[in-house]
């Protein structure tokens, strides 16, 4: 909300909170009104139509809740003549815990299929942004900059990529074999994990969520081995495979530059699976060129300690949770950039090294994650606000450089970094390991098995 009143000018008696759960306190500190209600596939029409469009002027729904319908929502805005942002594909409640439902029909691939049929079913209109917070979002932009900052260090001569096709191209000419979101998130409180208890730095509701769904990845060309357990889709993209096993219980070898090399978790985003489809080449109808995309994270102590625990009780949530926020927080960074790998100088990360101490100093009601999701969303705003007619898109889609722009003053350091590491460093070790040392930035040596 203060990025908002930051960065925007608009009739304060318009703009509205809706939340099932919180209290009005920052809504009567900053002079808004405050609805406690859930939004839900029943209500959803008749709670937002008057909200986004009584008054006069143009409305602008932000949806950054769980359990609420994104495509529903694009489709309801788009149609009164709202803008319109989410951070993720979000389903009506019950899509995560139905036990009905296969596994593929739970993965982000299927959400993300239906965003894309909605798009076919009506192009062009009323700009909806999907999947634009920091990851999804924020790390296309910076895989794009990643893309052309090896460009320039490899001394390609090249003109800017101007389509969705001459940033594939580009990618193939790279040598690029993959795209791994690496993120390690440090901060920490003073005060210890206590048992039964879910402790995040951002969404516990949103970790819990994506962390029980089936692991995925984007599934590139380059790859020569599948792992026992994964699955292809029949039909959409196809650009991603899923594990019959869950992301926060699923490990990958990943390298961030504070840490150096560590494992992460394979948890399942949008990302993963859009990047792969946004930079595949086709050629008469085949594909010739895709990378592999997938997320690597490690995040804060507490949390780990959290997903954990909630593995070991088969799934059963904790009976509290609670997010660490700027004042109970004492050090630590969120690290969150993307290794774009398998090129001629191996492997490159370029990302956000955020402080705590930085987010605060930079916004209030701030972490470092936090932050990070936040400024994301206010440079998607500028540029739907700026492009008001783009219609459904991802921030894959959108003008990175200028979303980069405007989101940059909250990024703490943005920095690339070249490494020399890779999944076969130091291995194989006390264990002997199963891996292809032809190439060591196969899947196969990605994978903690």
């Amino acid at each position: 909300m203060p990025l908002i009143e930051r960065h925007f000018e608009y009739d304060k008696s318009r703009f509205v909170i809706v939340d099932p759960q919180a209290d009005d306190e920052l809504a009567k500190k900053h002079g808004v009104r405050f609805i406690r209600k859930a939004v839900t596939k029943d209500n959803y029409e008749e709670v937002l139509t008057p909200l986004l469009t009584e008054g006069g002027g143009q409305g602008f729904c932000v949806n950054l809740s769980v359990d609420t319908g994104s495509v529903d929502l694009m489709r309801l805005t788009r149609r009164i003549g709202a803008l319109y942002i989410d951070t993720v594909v979000e389903p009506w409640a019950g899509f995560y815990s139905d036990t009905k439902s296969t596994p593929a029909q739970r993965t982000n691939y299927a959400l993300r299929e239906t965003l894309l049929a909605a798009k076919r079913e009506s192009p062009g209109g009323v700009t909806a942004v999907s999947t634009c917070g920091a990851n999804p979002g924020m790390v296309s932009w910076l895989a794009k900059r990643a893309m052309l900052d090896l460009a320039h260090d490899l001394t390609f001569d090249l003109r800017p990529p101007e389509s969705r096709e001459d940033w594939a191209r580009l990618a193939r000419r790279l040598g690029v074999k993959g795209i791994q979101i690496a993120e390690r998130d440090t901060q920490r409180s003073n005060k210890p994990k206590p048992a039964n208890v879910f402790v995040n730095t951002w969404s516990v509701e949103g970790f819990v969520s994506e962390s029980l769904q089936p692991a995925e990845l984007g599934w590139g060309t380059h790859e020569r081995w599948m792992p026992r357990e994964a699955r292809t889709h029949e039909t959409g993209c196809r650009s991603a495979i899923y594990l019959l096993r869950p992301g926060a219980a699923t490990k990958v070898r990943s390298w961030c530059p504070t840490p150096g090399a560590q494992h992460g978790l394979l948890i399942t985003h949008n990302e993963a699976i859009s990047l792969s489809d946004y930079f595949t080449v086709r050629e008469n109808g085949a594909v010739v060129y895709r990378p592999t995309c997938h997320y690597a994270y490690h995040p804060a102590d507490d949390a780990m300690l959290s997903v954990g625990e909630l593995l070991g009780a088969e799934g059963r949530m904790q009976g509290v949770s609670r997010i660490l926020d700027e004042t109970e927080i004492v050090d630590g960074i969120d690290e969150l950039g993307v290794l774009v790998y398998g090129h001629a100088n191996n492997a490159y990360w370029y990302g956000s090294q955020l402080s705590i101490d930085d987010a605060r100093r930079l916004a209030p009601y701030q972490n470092a994650t936090g932050l990070q999701v936040t400024s994301a969303v206010i440079a998607g705003m500028v540029w739907a606000l700026e492009n008001p007619t783009a219609g459904i898109v991802e921030a894959d889609e959108m003008h990175f450089d200028r979303c980069l722009q405007i989101q940059k003053p909250y990024l703490g350091k943005l920095r690339g970094y070249y490494t020399d590491w890779h999944p076969l460093a130091g291995r194989p070790g006390i264990f002997d390991d199963d891996v292809d040392t032809a190439d060591p930035w196969q899947f196969r040596n990605v994978l903690v098995r």
